[in-house]
């Protein structure tokens, strides 16, 4: 089976990334591009991220994750700290995040360290979810091999009938992560191949240096 996809041909002009017109400090820039891709509709979900781990396999992987906040520090997001992912990220910190925003042929790739977040912080978010998402953070050995789907709907039908009016707790196996950015990388589309990359990179006095990649 093959097929050939070399027709596929797109050509990149919706805006620009120039020097005179970025922020000093790349969270500030991430954030003025965050609400211009929001003003202009789209994608559906801005806040999801590509999170990619070196596994204990020594295999990279990536999965889509949806950034829960972001902030002068960096990147939360949540998940079980005994996934995959969480276990990757306790053998190896460092990670790499990514958005793809199409509508305006934008791109933003973090090389970063994930740190778990204080656990009043994993408390706060868990309680603002809903009740079923609450509940499959419990259910779900995430990662782990299961003989069905109806082993998980089992679960979740016993849980809520043992939990039915009583207060849902966080479990301690899942919570938050920060990821605090060293580099960060802003790709903007551009006519002919020739897109607009810039990268600032954290500095040992904690400032960063602004630089121009070549496409």
């Amino acid at each position: 089976m093959q097929e050939d996809l070399s027709s596929y041909r797109k050509t990149y002009e919706k805006s620009n990334l120039v020097e005179d017109s970025i922020k000093e400090n790349p969270l500030e820039q991430f954030q003025k591009w965050f609400y211009e891709i929001e003003a202009a509709g789209g994608p559906d979900e801005p806040n999801a991220m590509t999170i990619s781990t070196i596994g204990l396999d020594g295999f990279p992987k990536n999965r889509v994750v949806l950034m829960k906040k972001y902030t002068h520090e960096g990147f939360i997001f949540y998940t079980n700290y005994n996934s995959e992912k969480g276990r990757a990220i306790l053998a190896n910190p460092e990670v790499c995040l990514s958005f793809f925003w199409p509508n305006l042929e934008r791109q933003v790739i973090i090389k970063g360290k994930a740190e778990k977040i204080a656990e009043n912080l994993s408390d706060g978010y868990f309680e603002s979810r809903p009740a079923g998402s609450q509940l499959g953070a419990i259910v779900s050995d995430q990662s782990e091999v299961i003989g069905s789907r109806e082993v998980l709907e089992k679960k979740l039908a016993e849980l809520e009938k043992e939990l039915e009016g009583k207060e849902i707790e966080r479990p301690k196996h899942w919570g938050g992560y920060l990821v605090r950015p060293v580099s960060i990388e802003f790709w903007q589309g551009r006519p002919n191949r020739l897109h607009d990359r810039i990268r600032y990179e954290l500095q040992e006095d904690l400032n960063w240096k602004i630089e121009r990649l070549a496409p």
